[in-house]
């Protein structure tokens, strides 16, 4: 028996309570996308999420996720792999290839990178088979003690208004990791944070596509989806507890 027999039915357990979350905030549950974060699980959890119906993955090492998945994306082109963790400027030159999104962006300096890195991926002889520009999720630290986003609106607004000499990025939307806590206040107050800062480059840019609010992860989605989120990170809820 697999360690990972258990993923199709969390995962129509996980369906059930956000459609029941969207019911709550008056939206439907087919606003709301799921993503399986793989990070520290073997091929074999990939491979029983995808059966069971997964088509967008996460993972937060650059290293782990090519070592993973290349050969995964190869067979299965129906998928699709976002980069999730904290990503430094030296490994922007893998993501061309890999990661069909980057969530994490926390700087201006890393936006710059992936977007020079992405052009000249775009020319290389293979590089009609990527998209001409790269998706992005912009970071907003909102609580979580990791620290890793930009630190406030005006953060943000000055990252987007950098992003304008940026031909190869297309900026998406926002992410978040909220506190880790009990308190069901402190976590919404996080959630209510991006989406209001969402709000506000929405009405302030007019970038093209601009309708992902990632937020919500195992211990607190159905939160995060009353709140307004579009995608959900989703790891324990899926795969059970990791081994040590």
């Amino acid at each position: 028996m697999s360690a990972y027999d258990q993923v199709a039915p969390r995962l129509a357990s996980v369906l059930e309570r956000v459609g029941a979350a969207a019911a709550r905030s008056g939206r439907e549950a087919s606003a709301v996308e799921l993503m399986a974060v793989t990070k520290f699980h073997p091929i074999e959890a990939v491979l029983a999420a995808w059966e069971a119906g997964c088509r967008l993955f996460g993972e937060s090492r650059v290293q782990e996720a090519e070592a993973k998945y290349a050969p995964f994306l190869a067979s299965h082109p129906g998928a699709r792999l976002e980069m999730i963790g904290q990503l430094q400027s030296n490994k922007a030159r893998k993501v061309p290839g890999l990661f069909t999104r980057v969530q994490s962006v926390d700087s201006s300096r890393l936006l710059a990178e992936l977007n020079s890195r992405h052009a000249l991926a775009c020319g290389a002889p293979d590089g009609g088979r990527l998209l001409a520009r790269l998706e992005v999720l912009l970071e907003l630290h909102t609580g979580e003690e990791s620290k890793a986003g930009f630190r406030d609106l005006e953060a943000l607004i000055a990252a987007c208004e950098a992003s304008s000499s940026l031909d190869r990025i297309s900026i998406r939307g926002l992410m978040t990791m909220a506190p880790f806590s009990p308190d069901q206040g402190l976590v919404r107050q996080s959630f209510v944070m991006l989406r209001e800062a969402f709000e506000a480059i929405m009405n302030r840019f007019a970038f093209p596509g601009f309708d992902v609010l990632s937020m919500g992860m195992s211990g607190d989605f159905e939160l995060a989806v009353e709140e307004g989120s579009t995608l959900i990170r989703l790891g324990t809820a899926l795969f059970g507890e990791r081994a040590p």
